[in-house]
């Protein structure tokens, strides 16, 4: 039997997303409308702005573990959180943590590494884009990470935590991300991280000027993978 997948969420719409890519691909790999076993528990989002705006990520990292317990108690096997923002409190997480965790920026790196790219434009929210998150886990593949603009930071910000979360999709964020990958490409870089969970709702390779490497399906594939036996899930 496949492994027990515990998606510990913190917005909707990245959860969702990464709770619907697991069940429907889940069928290519274990035959019609097969998927692992799948749990899900999320604490209110503004629990987690909250700890963020005022810089608490031992806060962030309860709020983690909280649902990591719960998750635990019910079964899981593992663990994945389709949020890149919180993974800055990951650190703090997986020495006190029940069960294993899948790193959603590792997944991605290995992923870019793979793919042969070499300069990864990020983006997310200011909080992510901010931190070592990304930079980290793609030096550790002699990948190098380029970072939005001030002003694009907070564009793409705005966006994130003012439309996407809430599932609203403008024509006009659409070009704001086109344009910020544009200069992403005009500077060198060969691919772009889509560094926020929803940003996969209104970006993708047909839209973009640069190759996307999309977070949230791109962990779900490594959960289910995971789960049937060929992954590497670590409490280190």
């Amino acid at each position: 039997m496949p492994l027990h997948i515990g998606i510990v969420a913190c917005s909707a719409e990245g959860a969702a997303l990464c709770y619907r890519t697991i069940c429907i691909e889940g069928a290519e790999l274990l035959g019609s409308h097969a998927h692992p076993e799948v749990s899900l528990h999320g604490h209110s989002l503004a629990e987690y702005v909250a700890r963020i705006e005022r810089n608490d990520w031992d806060g962030v990292a309860e709020l983690m573990l909280s649902s990591a317990a719960k998750l635990a108690r019910i079964g899981a096997d593992f663990l994945v959180c389709p949020d890149n923002t919180i993974h800055q409190a990951l650190p703090r997480v997986r020495p006190r943590s029940p069960l294993p965790w899948l790193h959603i920026a590792e997944v991605v790196a290995r992923e870019a590494a793979r793919r042969g790219f070499r300069r990864l434009g990020l983006a997310g929210t200011r909080w992510l884009v901010e931190s070592d998150v990304y930079p980290g886990a793609l030096r550790a593949h002699g990948l190098e990470c380029v970072r939005p603009d001030e002003a694009d930071r907070e564009a793409i910000g705005r966006i994130i935590m003012d439309e996407l979360v809430y599932g609203i999709f403008r024509p006009e964020s659409v070009e704001r991300f086109r344009a910020v990958m544009e200069r992403m490409r005009e500077a060198g870089c060969d691919a772009a991280v889509l560094g926020c969970t929803e940003i996969p709702l209104i970006m993708n390779d047909s839209n973009s000027p640069l190759p996307t490497l999309d977070s949230t399906r791109l962990l779900a594939r490594a959960a289910l993978r995971e789960a049937i036996g060929n992954g590497t899930a670590s409490t280190v």
